[in-house]
Parts: C-alpha cells; structure tokens; sequence
C-alpha cells in the first residue's frame, strides 16, 4: 500500500445473519467486493441494529481474512450518523461518502490508486468509469442494482414459502434485462464480427451434411462443446487480458458491405452487457440467496434461465469463486436452461398499462400556447411576488478569494453571475437562519453557496451534499483554505442523507433534482431556498408524478405539463425576446405547481425573479417556509 493513502473508516450496517450472507444485503455486497478486490485499505466498523450481538460470533463467522469491529450508531462520527450505511470517511475527517454505489466505486477507485497492477479492479467501473454512477433517483438501472433487487430478496427470504409463491417483480425485470439487445461502444464493429462468425457456422455445418448425404469418407463428427459464440470470446479475452484473433478481426468484403439495420444483435454475457461490471459484483450475492431460497423451497427456475445462466458464467470470472470463499458463500452449480417459450413469459414481463401510455405520452410535438390558454381559461397563470431585497449584495471585494466563484477558474463574466445568483441566494437564507440552525445545501456541485453560507454564518453549521466527487473534493479545498470549521461534506445522493436540519438550499438543481430537495425540506419540516434549471429533464419517475399539484392535475394532462417543461427551457439569451419571454412564463406555470404543491402539505411558498434577471436564463428562485 502507498505511504501516502490515508487510513478510511468503512462502517457497514448489521441487522442478522441469514445463511451465508450479512444482512442487509448492502453489506454482503460490500464485504463481496472487499474480497475481490484483496482490499486491506479500509478499517472497517459492523454497526448493529439491535442491542445484543454476540461479537465473537460476528467476527468468526462470517467475514472470512477481514478484520472488523462493531461499533454502535451513537459512536458514529457526527457526519456519519446523519446518512444511511454502507458509509466512509476519513478519520476524524468531515468527508463523507453514502450510499452503496458510491462506497463501492470508491472501494475499486482506492484499490487501484494503492496498487495500480490491479487493472482488472478499475475495469469494473466499465467504459468511461460510469458503471452505477448515475443516482439511483433518475437511472432505472442503478435504482434496480442498488435499491430494488437487494430489497425484493430480503422480502423474498423473510416470507413464510406458503406466502411466497411467485417470482418477485424486480427479479422477473433483471431477467427481461438479460434478455434485451446489448449496447457497447464500437458495437457496428462486433456485430459485424459476429455476422462473419455466424456465417462461417453455416457454411460449415452445410460441408458437414453435404459430406454425409454423399457418403464421402467417415461421418464428421459435431464438436461436443459448440464453439463459444464471438460475445462470450470478447468479455473473457478481456478478462484473461486477452486479443481476439485477427481471424475474428478481419470482415470480408460482403461483411462491410452490410446494413446497420441487418446486423444481428449482441447477446448479454453478464449484466450490463460484454464485460463483467461492478452491477454483476452487486446483483451476485443478492441473486445467489435467492437462488438458493428457491431451490430450497423447490420452485421451478425455467422461467429464469438467463439469469441462471448469468449466475454460472459469472463464477468462471477469475477471482469469483476466491472472492465468495472468503465470504461463506457457497456457489450453486445449477443446471443448463433452456429459454422458456416467449408466450409462457409475456405475462411476467408485461408493462402496466400507466407505464405504456407515459411511454407515448412522453413523445410530443406542438407549442406551448394551446396549453397556456388552457390554464389562462381556469384562472391559472404565471405569478411572481417582489423580491424582498432586490439591492442586496455581499461585499465581494472583501471576501477571502477563496469565497468567491472566482476561484473555481470560470471567466470573469460568468463569477459576476455567479456572485449575484450567491447574492439572491445568500440574502434569502440569512432572513431565515438563526445561531444554531444547519444549513444544507443539496447538489452543491463545487460548492459556491455553502462556501458562502458557512462564511459568513459561522453560529450555524453547513452541510453540502453532492453525487459527484471531484465537484466535491474541490469545495473541500476551498473550504481548508478559509479553514471553515463549521462545514462537512457528504458525497451521496439525496435519498442516503437522512439527517435533520432546519433550511435546505439548491442553486440550478437540475430537472426532478429540484422537486427533490423539496419533498427532502418537506419531510424535515426545513425551510427551502432553491433555485430550479433544466426544466427540460423533468419527467415522471418513481417517486413523482406530474403535474405535482391538484390544481394542475384536473386540468393538464402529463404531456401538456411536459409541454410546458420543455419551452420553460427555451429561455437563451441568444434567442428571440419574445421566444424566451414565453420561456419565462413556462417557467412560472411549472414553478407554480410545484409552489402549489408544497403549499398543500402546509407550507407557505413564494415564487421570486432573482435580481437582476440577466444573471441567469434559469432565474426563477423559491422560498418556502412551513407554516
């Protein structure tokens, strides 16, 4: 390990042990990934749920070559028991990360930086580093790794058998997922690879029966193992560090020759497509306790066969087996499948009807003016009310340079924006703070309004909350530069924070993120100052559907709100003036039901221009207060 690679604490949540796995499955995965990746780097804490847990038994039992502590939560660090586990942070740090992707993907990142011979572990973050990196709140695919799998298995095992009769929801989705033409880069490329391949098969299984109808020397025998299809060739000579043949490589003419649209498609080999990802290190363990459960409970798996097949091609990975030795898990051997017929399926893997039409409805053309009338027609239009301190402004010559958006290397003109969007901002919330209170700021991204706000509210501790690390790392060297002492810094998404605190703040949090940190305020009964963008991102998802107000919803339909979602973002200075002026009332009506909205759950809301409204297209800013 590198001398300088600072000792983390990981804390691990522990609720009971069930077979071989640690409950919950969240830190199964966790301790699965450890020992894959050989990771020593981290000191790791067990965090009981209960009261009595026997610590000999904890430590024997079940965490194979790693040394682990228990601690209990009220001897968490202070940053830490204000989010959900798994958790790391440096010791006697106030960086924190949260969540079970972003732990997991600092556990590979961490790994390769103290041995950089470990290429195999940085692959796992997948093409371009990305693999789980979008927050679970908008990507369907991390919310069904992180969240919805692990979930739908501890519901499956905590079930009586007489009570558990069918496969659960979220597995039966993993298994359509399998079976869904995968997408790579360079993928034109390998599917006209595998055309070749597939002619080539032909042509030889037309020589063998022409040999045999003929009678032309001894009958050819069939290879007892087909030839592994071009997929599997490709993820595992990635694997083993490999080249594919340039038998492979080279396209014949006619290959070359072929349409995009002709080309057959790519099977999965392991769970986001070619190449073995971190998503195979989570989804392993929650999938073999279910497979296990049901073979126990002697279910018939034939309507699962990609994901059995998954579960045995994932354990040919080098280093699988090892990784699951070490942690008790005792891989099953399962039978071949064979796919079950398409109609037997269908029924498992149908639609709602709700989620089909959004799907059409998500798809629209027409202008913003038709529903703008509609909602003109019902009294329903956009609204602002005053600025309560239009000339407010922090005397920004005075402030450390650290303070100011300057720093975070943007032109000159565009920190004149920022300084009086921080203006707007800064002014609202010291109207509402008092000595005491913490302060959030949610999406903080480099950090520019809580940096501000712990500056000059020092009585009053600030937290800034952002998915994205290295935004993240650069407001923390800024903070240790002014030397902040009443700041943390938690790298996670929103829904793994779960501390209290009395104002969150946002500027431009994008698309659903704004509605977000709302109903985050709501639940805490905080008071919020939010400034929205990306009005054009804004779509149904799980937890919110829109129009968000009752007011809006007996008017508007979801795509007339979509519509007026999507002109809200035509609001460009290079733009016509009247185009963005009809921007701006897009923005208002979409602010309006979203005021509206909160206002039904007892809070009082204004929707504000922030001043001067030149300093960003995105110049619309809430304030709400509960009342």
């Amino acid at each position: 390990m590198k001398d300088s690679v600072a000792e983390e604490h990981l804390y691990l949540e522990f609720s009971h042990q069930y077979r071989d796995s640690i409950f919950p499955l969240h830190t199964s995965i966790s301790l699965f990934l450890l020992s894959y990746c050989d990771c020593k780097l981290f000191r790791i804490f067990l965090v009981p749920t209960g009261e009595n847990v026997d610590d000999q038994f904890v430590t024997k039992n079940l965490l194979g070559d790693l040394e682990v502590r228990l601690i209990s939560r009220c001897q968490l660090p202070a940053v830490v028991q204000s989010c959900c586990l798994p958790a790391v942070v440096v010791k006697d740090g106030k960086f924190c990360r949260a969540g079970l992707s972003v732990v997991l993907r600092h556990i590979i990142q961490k790994t390769y930086e103290a041995d950089p011979s470990k290429k195999d572990v940085l692959e796992l973050l997948g093409f371009k580093k990305t693999c789980l990196k979008a927050c679970a709140e908008v990507s369907q695919w991390t919310r069904l790794c992180e969240i919805s799998i692990p979930l739908a298995v501890e519901r499956f095992l905590t079930t009586s058998p007489e009570h558990c009769q069918t496969i659960p929801p979220d597995i039966l989705q993993l298994e359509r997922k399998l079976g869904e033409p995968v997408r790579v880069h360079n993928d034109d490329k390998i599917r006209r690879q595998k055309l070749q391949q597939q002619k080539a098969g032909a042509e030889a299984a037309e020589s063998v029966l022409g040999k045999e109808a003929t009678g032309e020397g001894k009958a050819v025998e069939m290879h007892e193992h087909p030839i592994p299809s071009l997929e599997l060739s490709i993820a595992f000579s990635r694997l083993l560090v490999q080249e594919v043949s340039d038998a492979v490589n080279r396209e014949a003419p006619h290959i070359r020759r072929t349409k995009t649209s002709d080309l057959p498609v790519l099977d999965h080999v392991f769970a986001e497509g070619l190449y073995f990802t971190l998503a195979d290190i989570v989804l392993l363990p929650c999938i073999h306790q279910f497979l296990v459960s049901s073979k126990k409970q002697g279910k018939n798996l034939l309507t699962l066969p990609l994901i059995s097949r998954w579960y045995q091609r994932v354990q040919e990975v080098p280093g699988v087996k090892k990784a699951a030795g070490k942690c008790n898990m005792e891989l099953l051997q399962l039978p071949e499948l064979m796919s079950a017929p398409e109609e037997e399926l269908h029924d498992c893997f149908s639609v709602p009807d709700e989620i089909e039409e959004e799907k059409e409805d998500s798809h629209f053309i027409g202008g913003p003016r038709p529903t703008m009338t509609k909602l003109m027609e019902n009294g329903i239009q956009a609204k602002f009310s005053p600025h309560p301190c239009p000339n407010w402004t922090l005397d920004w010559t005075n402030l450390p340079s650290a303070v100011s958006p300057g720093e975070g290397k943007m032109s000159r003109d565009r920190a004149l924006r920022k300084q009086q969007q921080l203006n707007n901002l800064v002014a609202a919330v010291t109207k509402l703070a008092k000595p005491g209170d913490v302060i959030v700021d949610f999406c903080s991204g480099g950090g520019h309004v809580g940096i501000v706000l712990a500056h000059m509210m020092p009585s009053c501790q600030v937290v800034l909350i952002e998915n994205k690390e290295l935004s993240l790392i650069r407001a923390k060297d800024r903070s240790d530069e002014l030397g902040l002492n009443n700041i943390w810094f938690i790298q996670a998404n929103l829904d793994y924070f779960n501390g209290t605190f009395n104002i969150g703040v946002a500027l431009h949090a994008c698309g659903v993120a704004t509605d977000m940190v709302i109903e985050h305020c709501i639940k805490a009964r905080a008071a919020f100052v939010i400034s929205p963008c990306c009005y054009g991102f804004i779509q149904n998802t799980v937890k919110f559907k829109y129009p968000l107000s009752h007011q809006f919803k007996e008017i508007l339909s979801y795509k007339e709100h979509m519509i007026l979602c999507r002109f809200a973002d035509q609001t460009a200075v290079q733009l016509p003036p009247e185009r963005r002026l009809i921007g701006k009332q897009c923005m208002g009506l979409v602010d309006l039901d979203r005021a509206w909205a909160a206002e039904e759950r007892n809070y009082s809301v204004q929707v504000i221009s922030m001043e001067p409204e030149s300093c960003s297209p995105k110049n619309n800013m809430f304030v709400g207060i509960p009342t």
